[in-house]
């Protein structure tokens, strides 16, 4: 259960990295504190038309909050715009929502198993329809379960050169590894094209007796090179983090040998800052679109257990090589200037 970005509707990129961006002043009322969310396991944000639309996993049913500032999301009216049905292939176990802005309409990917037969062998990517403007308004149709080759979760949705893809956490064997395919429409794979290309073969993603790759989310490196940030080992691990894929500009994202993998985690627990099992991410923008913010979910204790996921941002910048720099995780007592703009 890790479940957990490419933001649709705005792609995220930086005026600066950190070593070139001036200090930040807070002044009195400027900064803010996390958690955005006490209760926040996959948190998931995008900005459209001036307002952040958050939400997470509830386990129970799909609900939004909409707000102009992100910092205070957690003044926002909890929306449920989905509640499962009794009984089918995605009436249990609803986790890591993803809303995307496409064609001019809002979809909902998300994960679900069967009640009657619930587990990983019954789990699978589902997606929601609302073409309202705003949507926590309308009406959502359910467009049914993503045609993935693997059982799996974490769907997530990006453009390049043109095209659609879908990119999931996908179930094989005992581990879950990283599968991508082009979309035909936003709830249909295009068939005979899913390729995994990434499998648990780092100490760090084997964690919590799991091999899990999991959570996986599209971020535009600054030198042209497209870049996958995806979480590490079991929830339940402790040392849950952040690794990411790398392909160069112009690759075939279809094929795995366009794909290197981060040595190293680039997101990881900070035990002196108190930050333990960060993961699932996804990535916006400040108001103004100056500054980049990683939004994720971490907890507080070392416990071996996934529960205590609150979710979390902080901003983050660039390396010379265009790859982001998201540094350390700040702990729950540190002030945050809040995003330029707010």
């Amino acid at each position: 259960m890790n479940r957990r970005f490419f933001l649709r509707g705005m792609v995220v990129v930086a005026a600066c990295g950190f070593a070139n961006m001036p200090p930040l002043r807070a002044q009195a009322g400027a900064t803010f504190l996390n958690p955005l969310r006490s209760d926040g396991p996959d948190p998931w944000v995008i900005r459209h038309d001036g307002y952040y639309y958050y939400t997470n996993t509830t386990g129970r049913n799909l609900t939004l909050w909409k707000t102009r500032a992100l910092s205070a999301v957690h003044q926002a009216p909890a929306v449920v715009v989905w509640t499962p049905p009794a009984a089918g292939p995605a009436s249990a176990e609803l986790w890591a929502p993803e809303l995307h802005r496409l064609d001019g309409k809002w979809y909902l990917y998300y994960t679900a198993t069967d009640k009657a037969h619930p587990g990983d062998n019954a789990r699978y990517v589902f997606v929601l329809e609302n073409a309202a403007a705003d949507p926590t308004t309308g009406t959502w149709t359910d467009k049914g379960r993503l045609n993935t080759h693997y059982t799996g979760l974490d769907g997530s949705v990006f453009e390049h050169g043109g095209k659609r893809y879908f990119l999931y956490s996908a179930y094989v064997g005992a581990q879950s590894v990283l599968a991508i395919a082009p979309l035909l429409n936003p709830w249909t794979l295009e068939p005979g094209k899913e390729a995994v290309i990434a499998r648990p073969t780092r100490g760090w993603e084997k964690g919590g007796g799991r091999q899990i790759l999991e959570g996986p989310e599209f971020l535009r490196g600054r030198k042209g090179q497209l870049l996958v940030v995806y979480s590490a080992s079991a929830c339940w691990d402790d040392n849950y983090c952040l690794g990411m894929l790398t392909a160069p500009p112009g690759a075939d994202l279809l094929q795995p040998g366009s794909w290197s993998k981060a040595s190293e985690p680039v997101f990881k627990p900070s035990a002196r800052n108190g930050v333990w099992g960060t993961g699932h991410n996804c990535f916006t923008t400040s108001p103004d679109g100056r500054e980049n913010w990683l939004v994720y979910h971490a907890k507080t204790a070392a416990d071996g257990t996934c529960a205590g996921r609150s979710a979390r941002m902080q901003r983050f910048g660039w390396n010379p090589d265009g790859t982001p720099n998201f540094g350390e995780p700040v702990s729950l007592a540190q002030p945050q200037p809040k995003p330029s703009g707010e």
